[in-house]
């Protein structure tokens, strides 16, 4: 018999999840990273419900947003002013005067750094905690990858209030054209890939398969349901099938999607005031955002919004402002004061305050982030379209800014240099980032989780930024 400790992880669990995770080799992995010993345990340690990670795919400016240097040469500075913050002596990029306002409930690190130079590799990066095994690239992505963080919570806490664990909004992200990799189940198969939404504004109900169709009765329904767990029954033998496996996996979430209301208005964003809304932006970022904080009060444990859908969608729609990527080698500042800043200060800026005053802060993680920055230096790059400079890609300093859930407010971590071009201060990277949001929702990112070999793999290789606490 179990010991009572793993019977409470039991309850509620069928043989054949067990069977899933394992045997006793996944409930053993389930169990030992969920449970972190006391002296791991540092600041802001499970102070997290859910986690919101936003990706500001392409790599996003410092010098334009989070670390500006007003009082380096034009070459460096670049051609915008910088504006004062709630934070005092601390300065934003003009183009972010609503984020500069609250910025005294954010915490900015401008201390990161890696070594990756391509998006793809990067990305993967960043969603994974680990570097890629062909680091500055633009792999596809592979059934070896490591899974990416929401599955790897999926792995270890597979139950949560909600159908699915961990939601991916607005993508899947395009580099520029192609699907980046790291955003997937990896290693651990279709069945631990979070649930991917595109474009929130493309209709009335951003899943629209979650709504019953009016001619398929209740009755249909239970009998489809009935025929799945005849299939199911027959799973042992076809252990060996992985494919099937997961596409099992995938149908019986779908149908506790389309049986549970909750979850079909949890996606309704018609529900939401016209004011609320706008105070988002009507673009698919914004819009994304929102619906990122009512997936939050619908009990998601993590939500990833892909801030836009390509790194660089300008290149074949310069018309159309949802498709502008931070990947900005050229006509830089046309592309951030026109397209890319005003959007993103309207929508992020909501985020928080909306959180703030909904009194859902204070139990979300809100992290903010790219692959990497941009370069010191503005010049124009004759590979790339645009007839103005830019900068290109630059990961040995950027910057990065989190809310809530214990992080100190109105604070700036590390330091880089006169031309945030290297850190000065203690340097992070999104191995760092990933300890982090694992921690906050009270996982040790010390420990592993099993993968389909039973081969113990380590949740992060980092440590979480325990500066952001204060």
């Amino acid at each position: 018999m179990l010991p009572a400790h793993l019977l409470t992880l039991c309850d509620g669990y069928t043989r054949r999840a067990w069977l899933r995770l394992g045997m006793l080799g996944g409930l053993a992995g389930l169990r030992q990273s969920t449970a972190a010993s006391d002296n791991v345990r540092g600041p802001g340690f499970g102070r997290a419900k859910s986690v919101i990670c936003v990706l500001t795919s392409g790599g996003q400016s410092q010098l334009e947003t989070w670390d500006p240097k007003p009082d380096a040469p034009r070459e460096i500075r670049g051609e915008f002013a910088s504006v004062s913050t709630s934070i005092p002596g601390v300065r934003f990029g003009e183009h972010m005067p609503r984020i500069a306002r609250m910025a005294d409930r954010l915490c900015v690190v401008r201390s990161m750094s890696h070594a990756d130079l391509d998006h793809g590799s990067a990305f993967y990066l960043s969603m994974t905690g680990h570097y890629h095994q062909r680091i500055s690239s633009n792999p596809a992505p592979a059934p070896t990858d490591h899974p990416a963080q929401g599955a790897i919570l999926k792995r270890i806490r597979p139950r949560s209030s909600f159908v699915h664990p961990a939601v991916h909004l607005n993508g899947p992200a395009l580099v520029p054209i192609l699907q980046g990799p790291g955003q997937s189940g990896g290693f651990l198969g279709r069945d631990y890939a979070p649930l991917v939404i595109g474009d929130v504004t493309a209709s009335k109900h951003p899943v629209p398969d979650l709504e019953p169709v009016a001619d398929v009765p209740s009755q249909r329904m239970a009998d489809r349901q009935r025929l799945l767990q005849t299939i199911d029954a027959i799973r042992s033998q076809t252990a060996q099938n992985r494919r099937l496996l997961d596409w099992n996996g995938l149908y019986r979430q779908a149908f506790e999607m389309l049986d549970r209301p909750r979850t079909r208005h949890a996606f309704d964003l018609s529900r939401e005031p016209a004011s609320v809304r706008d105070r988002y932006g009507r673009n698919r970022s914004g819009q994304a955002c929102l619906l990122a904080r009512r997936l939050v009060e619908a009990g998601v444990p993590f939500i990833t919004v892909i801030w836009n859908h390509s790194n660089r969608g300008q290149d074949q729609f310069p018309e159309q402002t949802d498709t502008y990527g931070w990947d900005t080698h050229n006509d830089i500042f046309h592309a951030m004061k026109h397209h890319l800043m005003p959007r993103f200060d309207l929508g992020f800026s909501a985020l928080v305050e909306d959180m703030e005053n909904r009194g859902l802060l204070d139990e979300t993680l809100i992290i903010c982030m790219g692959e990497f920055g941009r370069a010191p230096l503005v010049a124009r790059e004759p590979r790339f379209a645009g007839s103005a400079p830019g900068r290109k890609h630059w990961s040995a300093a950027y910057s990065i800014a989190l809310a809530g859930a214990g992080v100190a407010p109105g604070r700036v971590v590390g330091e880089s240099d006169s031309a945030a071009a290297y850190p000065r201060s203690e340097q992070y990277g999104p191995w760092d980032v990933t300890a982090t949001l694992f921690s906050a929702l009270g996982i040790d990112p010390q420990n592993t989780y099993l993968d389909r070999a039973g081969k113990p793999i380590r949740i992060a290789d980092g440590k979480p930024i325990s500066a952001i606490y204060g």
